[in-house]
């Protein structure tokens, strides 16, 4: 997966369909990120760069129950690249 600017905006599309708020915040996170799980809000560290924004969000994509079946195609293709190259 490349760290592009185009990867983070789908990335945040597919939180998007997963009714997940991202916000882009000063903060001490210990591991860069927050989850506030009964709001659906992922708080990102504001001062990351692209590429940590990406390995933030697809850490905690990781670490949520969703079904593939209800996103839309681009974002169901984003997931098995994602997970082909791990």
């Amino acid at each position: 997966m490349r760290y592009t600017q185009t990867t983070l905006k789908k990335l945040e599309e597919l939180f998007r369909e997963l009714d997940y708020t991202i916000r882009y915040e000063k903060g001490t996170f210990h591991s860069g990120y927050c989850i506030v799980e009964s709001r659906r809000i992922a708080v990102i560290n504001k001062f990351f760069d692209t590429e940590a924004r990406i390995n933030s969000l697809l850490e905690i994509l990781n670490s949520l129950e969703y079904d593939p079946g209800n996103l839309s195609e681009p974002s169901r293709e984003l997931i098995q690249k994602w997970k082909k190259e791990n």
